[in-house]
């Protein structure tokens, strides 16, 4: 690596104060003075120690929500083209041209081209901050994602700010020219979709546009899924640069030719995104470039359009609450994008040595990599009201929206830096356990698969206990940050349900699941006995705070009279049994922590106290399991557990190793992993999720931390619409029925009516792999046809009555009815088309035709018909 000349000159990306507390690996030694640059003056970083060398396995870049979450990874950032978190390539590309020569500094193409030498790459919370140099020229590319958590205007914006900082480093000057590209790869699901494009003029910038020709806005749900609606922009101040959309070989040949674009815009489409990679691109002109830095930048955006379908409500993201469009979304960015940056460095300034004086340098690091994943996790959207909705998504699991195991993890770095953003992705759950809807004592798991909330009546997927806990321990963890209980007032006698219902089965939790549910059920879980007794003690902490004196006594006896019972049934020696019918086993006890966080003193320091002890001394060279039958750790769970430490030594030692994990592994470049091997540097078993906010578990507990920054939270949000009330659903057409079907791939005229299916199979539906079908369809694909006579009557709202797992397609007589991607585990109902609902009429025989794509887990498929009476307003 090159090491940055003296010369080399401060600029917005290159500023980081505190450098101590970064944890970034920066090879610059030079001492730099005040600098000012454009509108901001930066100050020059205190003399200390150099930050301990650190390389993200995945470097987050482009980073709002699950759809938007573009990542590089690899150790530079011209070794890989870039990917979104699924893996999928969505090619972000930027070159450099000095004195008529060219080279990358972002993206592994054009692959003639030489890469500039990259120097460091450094990751704080909002920044990511690459540098490169050569014997002539340093260039800083900052990425910058304002997630301000005081500022929900700006946080909400699905935008990246990419800047460019150059200057000489020689002492002469030099030519150059920027490059920027984003290749329409972001807009599809599918490569081979057709996208068009656009460019638009609006105030002071110029945006270029692409997207899907179809729009079939929220069609795919499910887990390893990218968006094939809305628009991806690239915009840029007009007087600064020259913009044109083209394929990417012609783009970046034209500007490596003469460092300028093609003069106009390719015109064939709508085509394929992977047919000539149609690409948005802009170029700017820097001139000569001496020793003062030259600045430039670009943003990078994504409409959705709609950002969530919440029980049949198509939802607008949150920044488009009032009417807000790409219009006036990127001009309202440019303006505030010196203001915005410079905020950006502020915070990220003031949490970075927060973080390094709560947890060390290494801590500090790490929270830093796991900020802009949970919160690119997570949708941002708008209710009927206009209030927010922070809907998660179980990234690299099953894709559950709203799942209360992933909020609850998540949910320390958001109620520490935004306890309204935390209440926001509490209340969909809220909402929905309080309606007629669900008929359980207990809380819900999720609210159905990203990003369709339709609600699910699954009991809790088996976790009636976890789920239950986690909620209460939330609710009362949020009025610690309020000073008050008046957030739960709305829902308390839901609230007092789950807790009764804590009473009932928490203490000796049945076999069920946890939030460890990969690791299958367990009876008499121990850690889960924990949870189900610290959330009684927090229903009664919420009784108190809202008066009810009795109450609060009565529950605090009883966390504390359980709490003695757990002490003694659990006991294993040394250390806590995982489960209390095992002995010789032991587990991470990371429910506990709870205990000191909120105060509220149910088991005694000496718990904790031995706790630890056995932690350090099971651990292996990646950290700590996650407890005596695996070598898998969670990280959320170890962080929380090495919070139990009464000592700063301790903390670290059970964290560090984690850090190690994340500097080591070269196999598996993922973004931050929250489940991996720890007796080796390889064997991930979940990332890019939200859980990793718990990492901030160690801050909540220093409680001047946890009141300073909960007191920059001035968000003013309530009054949240009350959830969509079910419609009357009919069955008229059951579903159970003979179907012919296949599973080799047919002839294109398969969904039409006069297709000859004789050679076809007969089986009854519905088809998969799971008890409930009738018919066994184990294969990738199933092709099904059958014949119905629509029914007479005057039929409301027809529309499929689906069960599939995964992805579906309908036809009535060979055209195209209904479609949705992902899983629907329970019967759900698809809206049918114009087109195909015109041959629908009373007394009409038709055919129709299915298709469903199975790749892992369960599988299975069956339709029929449904009259749907949405409900009066």
């Amino acid at each position: 690596m090159t090491t940055v000349s003296k010369k080399a000159a401060v600029t917005i990306g290159a500023v980081a104060v505190a450098a101590a507390a970064l944890g970034a690996l920066s090879l610059s030694k030079s001492p730099v003075a005040d600098k000012t640059v454009g509108a901001l003056t930066l100050a020059a970083p205190a003399a200390a120690a150099p930050p301990p060398a650190f390389r993200p396995p995945a470097t987050p870049l482009v980073t709002s929500d699950p759809f938007l979450s573009i990542w590089s990874k690899a150790d530079r950032l011209t070794d890989k083209t870039t990917q979104h978190w699924t893996n999928r390539e969505q090619p972000l590309v930027s070159l450099v041209r000095i004195d008529g020569k060219s080279y990358r500094i972002m993206g592994a193409t054009p692959a003639s081209l030489p890469a500039l030498p990259q120097t460091s790459v450094q990751v704080l919370p909002t920044r990511t901050i690459y540098q490169f140099a050569n014997e002539s020229v340093h260039v800083t590319l900052t990425f910058t994602t304002a997630i301000l958590p005081s500022d929900f205007d700006a946080l909400s914006r699905p935008l990246t700010y990419l800047t460019w900082d150059v200057s000489s480093v020689d002492g002469k000057s030099h030519a150059v020219s920027i490059y920027d590209g984003v290749g329409g790869l972001i807009s599809v699901n599918d490569q081979d979709e057709p996208v068009t494009w656009k460019r638009e003029t609006f105030g002071p910038v110029t945006a270029l546009s692409i997207g899907t020709q179809k729009q079939n806005y929220l069609s795919i749900a499910g887990d390893g899924v990218t968006l094939d609606w809305g628009y991806a922009y690239l915009s840029t101040p007009t007087k600064d640069a020259k913009a044109a959309i083209g394929a990417a070989d012609t783009l970046t040949g034209a500007f490596i030719e003469n460092g300028a674009l093609p003069a106009k815009d390719e015109t064939r489409m709508p085509r394929p995104a992977n047919d000539a990679a149609p690409t948005l691109a802009v170029a700017f002109d820097l001139g000569n470039v001496g020793a003062a830095p030259v600045s430039r930048h670009t943003t990078i955006a994504y409409d959705e359009v709609y950002a969530i379908n919440f029980f049949r409500e198509k939802l607008r993201p949150y920044w488009r609450r009032n009417g807000g469009t790409p219009a006036t979304l990127l001009p309202a960015a440019e303006k505030d994008y010196t203001r915005l940056t410079q905020a950006c460095v502020a915070f990220d300034t003031d949490l970075m040595a927060d973080m390094t004086k709560t947890g060390g340098a290494k801590y500090a690091t790490m929270t830093a990599l796991a900020y802009r994943q949970c919160f690119a996790a997570t949708g941002l959207a708008a209710d009927h009201n206009g209030q927010p909705l922070f809907l998660t998504k179980e990234n690299n699991s099953n894709g559950d929206i709203g799942t209360v195991d992933i909020i609850f993890p998540l949910a320390p770095q958001w109620l520490l830096l935004s306890p309204t953003l935390m209440k926001c992705a509490m209340v969909p759950i809220l909402n929905y356990g309080s309606s007629e809807r669900w008929k359980f004592p207990n809380s819900p798991h999720d609210l159905g698969t990203y990003p369709i909330a339709r609600g699910t009546d699954d009991g809790g997927e088996q976790m009636p206990v976890e789920e239950s806990g986690n909620m209460i321990l939330l609710c009362d963890a949020v009025a610690k940050a309020d000073g008050n209980a008046n957030f739960v007032t709305p829902w308390w006698p839901t609230i007092s349900k789950w807790a009764d219902y804590l009473v009932q089965y928490g203490l000796d939790p049945e076999e069920q699941l946890c939030t460890d549910d990969f690791m299958g059920h367990l009876a008499h879980n121990s850690n889960l006995s924990i949870k189900a007794i610290l959330a009684l003690a927090a229903y009664g902490d919420l009784c108190r705070m809202r008066g009810d004196t009795a109450n609060a006594d009565k529950y605090a006896k009883l966390a504390k009279d359980d709490a003695a019972h757990w002490m003694q049934v659990s006991d294993d020696g040394d250390h806590s049994r995982l489960a209390f019918d095992k002995p010789n086993t032991w587990s991470l006890k990371y429910n506990l922590v709870w205990d000191q966080i909120l105060g509220l003193n149910v088991f005694p320091a000496s718990v904790a106290k031995r706790e630890i002890a056995q932690y350090k001394k099971v651990a292996l060279k990646y950290g700590t399991p996650l407890d005596s039958r695996t070598t898998l750790t969670k990280v959320d769970w170890l962080f929380w557990s090495a919070t139990l430490a009464d000592n700063q030594a301790d903390f670290e030692a059970l964290i560090n190793p984690t850090y190690n994990y994340l500097n080591t592994t070269t196999k598996d470049r993922m973004p931050f992993v929250d489940s991996y091997n720890v007796d080796e540097a390889e064997g991930i078993r979940f990332n890019a999720r939200p859980v990793i906010g718990g990492v901030f578990i160690k801050m909540l507990n220093d409680k001047d931390v946890w009141k300073k920054w909960a007191a920059r939270d001035t968000m003013k949000v309530g009054g949240w619409a009350p959830l969509p009330k079910a419609p009357k659903v009919t069955i008229v057409a059951p579903l159970q029925q003979t179907w012919r079907y296949t599973t080799d791939k047919p002839s294109d005229d398969w969904t039409k009516a006069n297709f000859d299916d004789s050679g076809w199979k007969q089986g009854q539906g519905g088809f998969g792999n799971q008890g409930t079908n009738h018919t066994d369809w184990n294969t990738s694909d199933i092709w099904i046809r059958r014949t119905i006579t629509v029914p007479q009557g005057d039929l409301k709202n027809l529309q499929f009555a689906v069960f599939h797992d995964e992805d579906i397609d309908i036809y009535i007589n060979g055209v195209a009815a209904a479609q949705e991607a992902g899983y629907a585990t329970t019967i759900v109902n698809l809206p049918i088309t114009s087109e195909a609902k015109a041959l629908m009429k009373p007394g009409a025989t038709v055919t129709i035709a299915a298709h469903c794509h199975q790749t892992v887990g369960g599988q299975g498929i069956d339709v029929g018909l449904a009259s749907v009476v949405e409900p009066t307003p």
